[in-house]
């Protein structure tokens, strides 16, 4: 029997592009080599998403859905889909058409040649970015790759083909706060790059503000890094250190030199620094004290509403 290929496609209030990529998906299939199922996770969306999921399932009978009681985000859709996927190949794509689906061919030609174990797509354009967000987003693949020992490739996209081996090693990792390019990459695997252009939404707009991207930058930063811990402490020690040499330069000054003790403005801008030096460093700390307790707390990290996958199953069973 041939090898089944699963797509997973993680939908926020996405109804005007499912149409379309279902069309590219529909057309890609009939070039592969392998057979194909797709999985769209409907993550909470308040408009007509489910709908057109529904309407897609009464059309094609090689489509799963799974709704969720409510937005969870994109990393817990992404593990849905894993845990939902039956096939040999697995792949995570976006509803927008970003991410090319004519790709998925060449993927499955890389990964039936047994050398990897993954396929993933690196963007080399940023379609849509502003200079201020596409600099930053250069800062930030600096920074996180010498903070931390898992290496996230810049340009990296949610989109690869993975084994059903690196989809199992990925899913015994459940931790509560996801960086899914930061688990991709830290459980190991052959991975084979390929580059390719990013091309514009095909429709709708995208749900990721400046605030959110800077949320989920430190997500990856607090989970696969515990540099800043280090840098905390590494502050406190300086400061006690010049808060060491400023006595001894106090002391020298009024007992020897006679010089009277600068006033109060000094003071309070000494103050105000090492207070605000303080509160940074505690901002770390909280930091990943909030992490712990998230995943203390051991909270499912998404809950069910709706999905077709019994019936699914069963109608496969029959054929």
């Amino acid at each position: 029997m041939k090898k089944l290929v699963s797509v997973i496609v993680p939908c926020y209030n996405e109804e005007d592009s499912i149409g379309f990529l279902y069309k590219e998906l529909d057309s890609v299939s009939k070039n592969l080599k392998t057979r194909l199922e797709i999985i769209f996770i409907n993550d909470g969306s308040t408009d007509k998403t489910l709908f057109r999921i529904k309407e897609l399932t009464k059309k094609d009978k090689k489509i799963k859905y799974i709704s969720f009681s409510r937005n969870f985000g994109k990393e817990a859709a992404i593990l849905a889909g894993l845990e939902a996927a039956s096939g040999d190949y697995i792949t995570v794509m976006d509803a927008d058409l970003q991410d090319k689906p004519s790709l998925l061919i060449e993927m499955v030609k890389i990964l039936e040649e047994g050398e990897y174990d993954c396929v993933a797509a690196r963007s080399i354009s940023r379609h849509g970015y502003s200079f201020l967000r596409k600099n930053l987003t250069k800062l930030y693949y600096k920074i996180i790759n010498k903070i931390s020992k898992t290496e996230i490739v810049d340009g990296a996209r949610d989109f690869r083909l993975m084994t059903r081996q690196m989809v199992n090693a990925i899913l015994k990792l459940r931790e509560y706060n996801r960086y899914s390019k930061g688990i991709f990459s830290w459980v190991g695997f052959n991975t084979k790059w390929i580059t390719y252009e990013s091309s514009e939404r095909v429709a709708g707009k995208s749900k990721w503000s400046f605030w959110k991207l800077f949320k989920y930058s430190l997500e990856s930063i607090i989970g696969f890094s515990t540099l800043p811990l280090s840098i905390a402490s590494l502050v406190g020690v300086i400061f006690c250190i010049i808060s060491f040499i400023m006595i001894i330069v106090i002391i020298i000054k009024t007992l020897i030199l006679g010089d009277p003790v600068a006033g109060w403005p000094s003071l309070v801008c000494i103050i105000f620094l090492v207070s605000g030096i303080q509160l940074f460093c505690l901002g770390i700390i909280g930091q990943y004290l909030a992490k712990m307790y998230l995943e203390i707390k051991n909270r499912p990290i998404y809950i069910i509403k709706e999905t077709n996958i019994r019936e699914y199953e069963k109608e496969n069973k029959e054929i």
